[in-house]
């Protein structure tokens, strides 16, 4: 069912098409969306709600000149289908096919890679201010789509702010489905339903419809006039109008499944030359029951296919257990044992699993939307209070709190513990979400302690480690089933590592949970003859200088081993403590991720591209033993 959807090769083709065809075309649109998610997984629910949304901006602008920038990309599938790349999307976060965002490298319709909420407003604006210095003589169009529940990201009040100052041309799409990837939470999620659910302007909406449809003749000019009307009725009863007091024109809400009620609002803020915020009421799900009723479950299902039209059959079978529900299970506990251990998380409630958090403990959760930078602040308020707030956020998100990790937290030496999750490689989400700098981004700011669990039982007692001691900690760990390397662990001490063989030819150094790998090839070394050991490093920071330098002085080779980035990560800092030391660390190997963005793909796809996999770590181990000296203090040869 793609008889339409074959023939568009460029948006142009879309403005031929009458209003039953585009209504068709998104009826094939959902449907690629379904073959799709019957393949791998994928984002499903926001894709289903954009489809009208993402035909009506096509046809109404022409984004071969003018400007789009979606906010939060994994909504923009319908985009890439009707820009041409419709043959290739049955690769869409595979390794090698399209990416799940929008990807400049992919299309000149994609203008920034973005798969954060909350900058599409400011770059927009500074694409609109651009144009206007460099070719004032064209006159190009602006739009964001921005979703609401990036809405109280911080950066977008600051772009609002600034857009209503300079007062240029510019259109914010506020695609309001009432969720985030939860639902959204906060006083603006109480101020949209507000303006969308206020019985007297729904009553007053019904009537312009009303009249609009006895006056066709009269058109675009009567719907401006009583728009106007009605906003002005409307912000004497909600007490005055936010956007509009920021300096915007609001228009709507507007239904955001009505395709030529999209083109009319469109058109019409397309004319306007001030900015306009266009507030589109759309449906996460819509034209499927199941994930319209549940848009949480469906916004990045596991493979599944329909039964009977509106039923789900998933395809996959039961995983192992997860490293994050791991560690939502200990801050379960230490909030059990605990009255003053309290959660905060960014709007990802259901990706960190916490919802049994929530519903178990509604007074110490926090949701405080998609605003990192507030979530790591407020945990420094909270524990300036004599609490102990446990901050769950994706490694990569954290990053966008880092001011305050370092201004609030550290600086203050406040016992705030942050759970960094999908630290390392998280796959087919790609570049946008690999936690792969944290190690880096964390290990040189005092006070912090940075840790990294080789295993489960590493995060759960590294958790409960944290929670006794009265500095900041940071413990990361990967989006990956959660494995239990076979040992009598040791107890958790402030920068010490765990030595679970020692090797005179050789010692892998493992920092996170490439453990189990690394003790594996260490195995499959000893069988052909040579001395390996490993060490489960625990610590980034501090580091067992005592254990690691000890490694460093006796063994042949040393091979450091991290799911991050290798610039100012773990190995940098064994290299640093080994110069500091005296020590000639030349025999020292750092095995991470290179000075690079790493593209999408399965883990284990990407581990062995990176030769973080058993081959790629046995054969750099090989090659590392068969270019060693006698002595550790000599020059040694480069791996091959």
């Amino acid at each position: 069912m793609d008889k339409l959807l074959r023939t568009i090769r460029s948006p142009q083709d879309l403005k031929a098409l009458t209003t039953a065809q585009l209504e068709q075309l998104a009826a094939e649109i959902r449907e690629a969306l379904f073959q799709l998610a019957a393949t791998r997984t994928a984002h499903f629910a926001s894709n289903l709600g954009v489809v009208e949304l993402t035909l009506a901006l096509h046809t109404t602008f022409d984004f071969s000149r003018d400007r789009l920038i979606w906010d939060t990309g994994h909504q923009v599938y319908a985009h890439k289908m009707v820009t041409g790349r419709y043959p290739a999307f049955h690769t869409i976060r595979a390794k090698g096919g399209l990416m799940g965002y929008p990807n400049p490298a992919e299309s000149p319709y994609d203008l920034f890679l973005t798969g954060h909420a909350g900058c599409s407003v400011s770059t927009a604006l500074g694409m609109r201010c651009g144009d206007d210095l460099v070719r004032p003589e064209e006159k190009r169009h602006v739009v964001a789509v921005v979703g609401d529940g990036a809405l109280p990201c911080g950066t977008v009040f600051e772009a609002l702010n600034h857009a209503g100052g300079v007062k240029r041309p510019l259109i914010v799409v506020l695609n309001d489905n009432k969720m985030s990837i939860c639902p959204r939470v906060g006083g603006l999620a109480d101020y949209l339903d507000r303006l969308r659910m206020t019985s007297f302007y729904t009553g007053l909406k019904a009537e312009i419809q009303r009249v609009l449809s006895s006056v066709p003749l009269i058109g675009e000019s009567m719907e401006r006039a009583l728009a106007q009307l009605r906003d002005a009725i409307k912000a004497g009863f909600l007490g005055g109008m936010l956007f509009e007091e920021l300096g915007f024109r609001y228009l709507g809400p507007v239904d955001g499944h009505d395709l030529r009620k999209l083109q009319r609002y469109l058109t019409m803020a397309r004319d306007f030359d001030r900015p306009v915020l266009l507030h589109v009421v759309t449906e996460k799900g819509h034209g499927f029951q199941p994930a319209a009723q549940d848009p949480t479950v469906f916004h990045t299902p596991a493979p599944f296919v329909r039964q009977n039209g509106s039923e789900v059959r998933f395809k996959t079978k039961e995983s192992a257990k997860p490293y994050t529900q791991v560690a939502r299970d200990a801050i379960a506990l230490q909030m059990q044992n605990n009255p003053r251990v309290a959660v905060i998380t960014a709007a990802m409630c259901q990706g960190n699993m916490l919802e049994p958090v929530r519903e178990k403990f509604p007074d110490r959760f926090f949701d405080v939307g998609i605003c990192e930078s507030h979530a790591v602040a407020f945990a420094a308020g909270l524990a300036r209070s004599g609490m102990r707030p446990i901050v769950d956020i994706y490694s990569t998100f954290l990053q966008r709190g880092y001011d305050q990790i370092f201004q609030e937290v550290a600086l203050q030496n406040l016992p705030v513990t942050m759970m960094l999750d999908r630290a390392g490689l998280v796959g087919p989400d790609g570049p946008t979400h690999h936690g792969v700098f944290d190690l880096a981004y964390l290990r040189h700011l005092p006070n912090l302690v940075v840790m990294a669990p080789g295993d489960a039982w590493d995060l759960e007692a590294m958790l409960a480690f944290a929670l006794t001691h009265d500095y900041p900690a940071a413990i990361r760990y990967p989006k990956a089933a959660a494995v239990s390397v076979e040992r009598k662990p040791a107890p958790i001490e402030l920068g010490t590592a765990e030595v679970l063989h020692w090797g005179a030819d050789l010692m892998l150094v493992a920092c996170g949970a490439l453990l189990g790998t690394c003790l594996s090839v260490a195995e499959e070394l000893r069988g052909r003859g040579i001395d390996a050991g490993v060490i489960n490093a625990r610590f980034a920071k501090p580091l067992d200088t005592e254990t690691i330098l000890r490694a460093v002085a006796e063994a042949s080779a040393v091979v450091t081993v991290e799911e991050a980035c290798l610039a100012g990560g773990f190995g940098s800092a064994v290299l640093e403590a080994a110069n500091e030391a005296g020590l000639d660390a030349r025999h020292v190997r750092r095995l991470g991720i290179p000075d690079r963005f790493i593209e999408h793909g399965e883990r284990s796809e990407l581990l062995a591209d990176l030769g973080l996999d058993r081959p790629g770590l046995l054969n750099a181990c090989l090659d590392l033993v068969d270019a060693r000296p006698s002595s550790p203090t000599r020059c040694f040869q480069k791996a091959k």
